[in-house]
C-alpha cells in the first residue's frame, strides 16, 4: 500500500504542532472569566482533539462536576475564543524535525494538506506563525465541512478534490480521531504516540503503523532518513 502514497493528509494539534499551552493559558482565561475552577495544562491535554467546542465543555463540565448545559456554553464559546486568539502561538512550538520531514516530502512531490478538528480561523495563522503554510495546498479546519473527524468526510473532501483512489492517501496523526476517520474513508494511516489521545495507546485504535517520532514517517514511506 505504501508504495501507491501519492498524498499525505496531516492533523495538527499534537501532530505538527504542541499547540496545548496556549489552548491552556485561555482556556484558564474562559474559566475564570466565567468564574470557574481553574485547570492545568495536564488535563487540557486530555480534552483536547474533538474542537474548541468539545474542549470547553470538558473544562466547563469538570469545572462544575457536572454537565454543562448548552446555552451556558454557547454563552462562553466567544469568551474562549477571544482568549485563544490573543494566545494563539506564544507558547506552542513545532514538534522535533516537522519543519524537515515536510521540506522533504514536499520535495518528493508529494501532495500535502492539513485536515484538523481545530476551528479554520486559527488554523491558518498557525501554520503561517511556523513557516509552514506553503507545504500544504489544501488546508481543511473543524468548520470547514459539515462533518469533522473521526467522521470520514473531509478525507473523503480531500479525495474527490484531488481525484485520489483510497490507496493514494495516507493520514498522519495522534489521536483516535485520525486513525479512526482514515480507517472509515478506507485509507492508510500512521499512529504517532507523542501527541493527545486521551491517555490512550494510539496502537489500540489499529492504525497502519505506530511511530513514535515525526521523521520515522519517511521510514515506512521507505524515503531517505536525514542523517
Amino acid at each position: 500500500m505504501r508504495e501507491q502514497i501519492k498524498a499525505i493528509a496531516f492533523d495538527l494539534d499534537g501532530t505538527l504542532i504542541d499547540s496545548v499551552p496556549d489552548l491552556a493559558v485561555a482556556t484558564q482565561a474562559a474559566l475564570a472569566e466565567l468564574g470557574l475552577a481553574r485547570c492545568t495544562e495536564a488535563q487540557v491535554r486530555t480534552w483536547v482533539g474533538n474542537g474548541a467546542e468539545m474542549l470547553m465543555r470538558r473544562a466547563m463540565s469538570h469545572a462544575l462536576g457536572t454537565d454543562v448545559e448548552q446555552t451556558a456554553l454557547d454563552a462562553a464559546m466567544p469568551i474562549f475564543m477571544h482568549h485563544y486568539q490573543e494566545n494563539l502561538e506564544k507558547h506552542s512550538a513545532l514538534y522535533a524535525d516537522v519543519h524537515l520531514v515536510l521540506q522533504i516530502l514536499f520535495d518528493a512531490g508529494f501532495k500535502l494538506a492539513v485536515v484538523t478538528n481545530k476551528p479554520y480561523r486559527f488554523t491558518l495563522p498557525l501554520l503561517e506563525a511556523f513557516k509552514i503554510n506553503d507545504f500544504f495546498s489544501l488546508v481543511l479546519g473543524g468548520d470547514s465541512l459539515a462533518k469533522m473527524k473521526p467522521d470520514p468526510l473531509p478525507l473523503e473532501h480531500l479525495l474527490a478534490e484531488w481525484q485520489l483512489d483510497k490507496s493514494e492517501l495516507l493520514m498522519v496523526g495522534d489521536s483516535k480521531n485520525d486513525i479512526l476517520a482514515a480507517k472509515a474513508a478506507g485509507v492508510a494511516s500512521i499512529g504517532l504516540t507523542y501527541g493527545y489521545n486521551y491517555g490512550e495507546d494510539i496502537g489500540l485504535t489499529g492504525p497502519d503503523a505506530v511511530c513514535e517520532q515525526f521523521v520515522e514517517i519517511l521510514r515506512w514511506l521507505n524515503l531517505a532518513q536525514p542523517v
